[in-house]
């Protein structure tokens, strides 16, 4: 698919999105897709990865050069360290991660039947360690908890994203869907507006994405470390003059769950490496 940047000024609501071309970066390029599900909301399902500089993908292929890997190396040392009151470590039950953790990533949220909700990677971490450990929690973006769920994620790389959203499930997807569409903030805009209308658009000196959730934990160039996906949806609502939910809300890990539907099939990448 070939995409042009374009000088485009919408408004959004009571809310002006100024997208403007300060390269051509986009231009005349060819982007790598998949072929969406049936009734899918998109025509092509692309990773963020396609919207980086070349020299920003170079980064994040290489994994000797690719920042992210300090947070993965760390969690698995982790892996095997005990702590708790129970004497035990994640290898304790989980063994060798890369056959036990090998799709894990690939699929969470997924639903806890303890808590009648779903629930993300990194609340399954630390139910694991309160629940099988004796643990403490580790908070969240703590390193421990990133450097954990990068280890885990990583398992997963280049296995298809693949989200359950029916049973149990739908009426959190529904509440996930609605709240991608739902406009927020003084800017009044709704995450379809930059991810779903304008993606391929450059906002500033950036390039807006579909906004694809399968290389999280992801280092950001402009974090200068690896952040959770729910970061960035703090970071978001922050952008366009919203109150953020808490990460680890309800509300956010429904729209995470929706995000891994509309990025289904998308190979794993974490730790990507983003602008």
């Amino acid at each position: 698919m070939g995409r042009k940047v374009s000088l485009i000024s919408t408004v959004l609501g009571a809310g002006l999105l100024a997208l403007s071309t300060y390269g051509t970066a986009m231009a005349d390029s060819t982007l790598k897709s998949i072929a969406p599900p049936a009734n899918h909301p998109l025509s092509e399902i692309i990773s963020g990865y396609e919207f980086r500089a070349s020299e920003t993908q170079d980064l994040q292929d290489d994994d000797f050069e690719n920042p992210g890997y300090i947070w993965v190396d760390k969690g698995e040392d982790l892996w095997s360290e005990v702590d708790g009151a129970a004497g035990k470590s994640c290898a304790s039950c989980h063994e060798d991660a890369s056959e036990s953790m090998k799709t894990a990533g690939a699929e969470f949220p997924k639903w806890s039947e303890k808590l009648q909700k779903p629930i993300n990677l990194e609340q399954k971490i630390n139910d694991c360690r309160t629940e099988n450990m004796k643990a403490d929690k580790w908070k969240w973006e703590s390193e421990q908890l990133l450097s954990m769920t990068s280890f885990v994620r990583s398992q997963s790389r280049g296995e298809p994203v693949n989200v359950q959203v029916d049973g149990p499930m739908a009426p959190f997807f529904e509440k996930g869907k609605d709240l991608y569409y739902q406009r927020v903030g003084q800017l009044d805009l709704a995450c379809s507006n930059c991810h779903e209308d304008n993606y391929g658009n450059q906002i500033r000196s950036d390039l807006l994405s579909q906004g694809q959730t399968n290389g999280f934990p992801t280092y950001r160039l402009k974090w200068q470390k690896v952040g959770s996906t729910h970061r960035r949806f703090k970071g978001c609502m922050k952008n366009v003059r919203a109150t953020p939910y808490k990460v680890g809300s309800d509300e956010f890990v429904n729209l995470e769950l929706y995000l891994g539907y509309r990025g289904k099939g998308l190979p794993i990448e974490s730790p990507a490496v983003r602008n």
